[in-house]
């Protein structure tokens, strides 16, 4: 039976053509590879049992029972009827025929898979995740219907399980679908979102939109992450307070991941004008004006957020980086001592401190700083970095070898994936020091 690959072009467009970028993935076209390693699993068993029937004597011929051969003449029937009311858009008595036919034959991952497509396309995310568990259980090596399975607990807010499948599909690859990987990181930046880490958020989502992707979502969504306001897109509805705003936000990052920096600094600066007192605008702002170099305007973006927030140690933690890199030690450091105060468990904070404290020559207090930084986030380079450059100081020549082959690791890792998540202090750039 030759396989013909699902199209939902009818419920609205693919995130390619840029008219939309859904949390949903009813309307994402399916490329031919997809299912390749589903079909060819089906299809490679089928070869396999008529190999045994052509092979068999006829005393094992004559073990297959009339009931036998009826279910497979019926489920054949019935698989042929639903890949017809699929392909008619019949959605309806195509998921009825299909669960008659996974029923006959459980172990049909085909079946399975195409089930989960139509329930998907009707917004069904519960029964899509049934039927999308089963195909990955049955095709365990295959990424996609562990992607598609992510997705789904994802609009049920099974955020932790989301967040795993889509990792394990990601581990196995979905080929040269381009669409479905895109969407995955669609909602890795969403995840982000929902767990705090904005700056990963802002840095998955700003990377769609130097692709050229666009979609109201996709704004909206930068804007959550610049923002740092822990929501959903869908949350943001027309009559939310606040849309117009993180919608405005959004287009400016947007315009930034671009690299279309004369309308990403327009639009910045009248987010900053007309909401400038609205906390995280400045700091927002700030992140922007730091990215382009212009140390001066950053540095009273975040005076002003700790203006509008005096509890902003975010904002205080970017103030004292600017002065470490500008060497103004005895400027920083206070402002890095209250970062730490104020939110002792913030790893940039520690990191910062660490950083001035080697500067003055307070080498152990640095230490500790750094190891804490560490400790939260362990596979950030410039902090081994900043810890060989303090080990060495030390004279702990172990340790820093130890935190010298752990900044090159980690430095490697980087080029190939994601970015830092610290601010550039110019200093990574540099070979590690030498004991």
């Amino acid at each position: 039976m030759r396989v013909k690959f699902l199209l939902l072009s009818s419920r609205s467009a693919t995130i390619a053509s840029g008219r939309r970028l859904s949390s949903r993935l009813a309307t994402v076209l399916f490329a031919a590879g997809m299912l390749a390693c589903l079909v060819t699993g089906a299809v490679t068993a089928r070869g396999q049992r008529r190999a045994q029937r052509r092979g068999s004597t006829p005393a094992q011929q004559a073990t297959v029972t009339p009931r036998e051969s009826a279910v497979t003449q019926n489920f054949d029937a019935i698989a042929a009827a639903a890949s017809a009311a699929r392909e008619a858009d019949k959605i309806d008595e195509a998921i009825g025929l299909y669960r008659q036919a996974v029923g006959l034959r459980p172990t049909w991952a085909e079946g399975w898979w195409f089930l989960g497509t139509l329930y998907y396309a009707h917004d069904n995310y519960a029964e899509a995740a049934r039927a999308f568990k089963q195909t990955a259980q049955l095709q365990q090596k295959v990424g996609s219907p562990w992607a598609m399975l992510g997705l789904c607990e994802f609009q049920l807010a099974r955020y932790d399980e989301a967040r795993a499948h889509l990792d394990q599909a990601r581990r196995l690859g979905l080929g040269d679908n381009t669409e479905l990987t895109r969407v995955m990181r669609y909602h890795d930046g969403l995840l982000s979102i929902l767990k705090g880490d904005f700056e990963k958020a802002q840095e998955t989502l700003g990377s769609l939109s130097y692709e050229g992707l666009k979609s109201e979502e996709l704004i909206i969504s930068l804007g959550l992450a610049i923002l740092r306001i822990g929501m959903t897109p869908k949350e943001i509805t027309i009559n939310y307070p606040d849309r117009a705003l993180i919608r405005r936000a959004g287009l400016a990052e947007h315009f930034a991941a671009e690299k279309n920096m004369s309308d990403a600094q327009r639009e910045y600066e009248m987010v900053a004008r007309d909401y400038g007192k609205v906390a995280n605008v400045q700091y927002a702002y700030g992140r922007f004006l730091l990215n382009n170099r212009d140390d001066e305007k950053a540095l009273l973006a975040f005076q002003q957020e700790i203006e509008n927030w005096p509890r902003h140690a975010l904002a205080r933690c970017q103030l004292a980086n600017i002065k470490l890199r500008n060497k103004d030690i005895e400027g920083g450091l206070p402002l890095a001592e209250e970062a730490v105060k104020i939110a002792p468990r913030l790893p940039l904070g520690r990191y910062v401190l660490g950083r001035l404290l080697l500067e003055v020559g307070q080498n152990d207090r640095a230490i500790v700083e750094l190891e804490t930084a560490s400790q939260m986030v362990p596979n950030e380079p410039k902090i081994y970095f900043a810890l060989a450059r303090a080990y060495t100081k030390a004279k702990r020549k172990q340790d820093a070898d130890k935190a010298r082959a752990t900044f090159t690791r980690l430095s490697q890792e980087e080029s190939a994936g994601q970015g830092s998540a610290l601010p550039d202090d110019n200093s990574a750039s540099d070979k590690p020091p030498q004991p």
